[in-house]
């Protein structure tokens, strides 16, 4: 299979749109935020009224209901609006760049595992657009990586199934830490940047999640390179990453890091 004709937007905008085909899936396996950066988000708001970007089937959205905030979804994806209009939030349809607030105003703006597809000039406009003074934005992402045998069987399989793909797939857990770690700084630095917004604050939460053979591999079919091969590249993947995860009994344990940067509306 060889991919690497594609123009770099087009795999970006594939990958982008890859997340709502199963929309059911991606909502049992992604893993939930820390309760405690979730309290944090509500602490630093100003106020209940929250706007999540790229909410997906609304996984950080539910906690912070839950918490009393009124939340607003902008999601592009039709499929996974529709999921989350199920679980009763409101979801406006639309790239967050190109939402149209109709002059409404938030206390805050959340980006849980989304602000990486947002336009990196026009998305913090939106967002100062529609923040109030003292506002606060926050972006979250989770940073992990399995086992070693597992992230290289996982690494083996996809070369053989994709050996032209133009981007790198697997790191080691201090690898995939470094580089999102590094994309909270800039990611604050632009918005500070514009003048709109005050120094960025990092958080972080580390905690552990147990997988069988089962469960990761239902969450490796919510992964956004699973959606540039075909079926029988897909089979193939999964069958080397379960018997690599079955080799080690079955099972396994892995550290996650929620890493967040959050700036203030000026």
């Amino acid at each position: 299979m060889t991919v690497d004709k594609e123009a770099p937007e087009v795999l970006t905008e594939r990958l982008a749109n890859s997340f709502g085909a199963d929309a059911a899936r991606y909502d049992r396996t992604r893993p939930a935020y820390p309760g405690e950066l979730v309290r944090k988000i509500i602490e630093v708001s100003p106020g209940p009224r929250v706007v999540d970007v790229g909410c997906g089937t609304g996984v950080l959205s539910r906690p912070l209901r839950a918490a009393g905030c009124e939340v607003l979804e902008v999601e592009h994806d039709k499929r996974m609006a529709e999921f989350a209009r199920g679980t009763g939030v409101p979801v406006e349809v639309s790239k967050f760049e190109t939402w149209d607030p109709a002059g409404r105003e938030f206390d805050a703006v959340v980006a849980g595992q989304s602000w990486h597809w947002v336009d990196p000039e026009a998305g913090p406009r939106q967002v100062a657009q529609v923040l109030r003074p003292g506002g606060v934005f926050v972006a979250l992402w989770h940073v992990f990586a399995p086992p070693e045998p597992i992230a290289q069987a996982f690494m083996d399989a996809y070369r053989k199934a994709a050996p032209d793909i133009p981007f790198r797939v697997g790191q080691s857990r201090d690898e995939a830490f470094e580089a999102y770690q590094a994309g909270c700084v800039r990611t604050g630095e632009a918005f500070v940047g514009t003048g709109a917004f005050s120094h960025a604050d990092q958080w972080r939460a580390s905690w552990e999640q147990t997988y069988t053979t089962a469960d990761y591999l239902d969450l490796m079919l919510t992964m956004g390179p699973m959606a540039l091969l075909g079926t029988e590249q897909v089979t193939g993947l999964l069958d080397d990453v379960g018997g690599a995860i079955d080799a080690i009994g079955g099972r396994f344990t892995t550290h996650y890091d929620t890493l967040a940067v959050a700036v203030t509306r000026n």
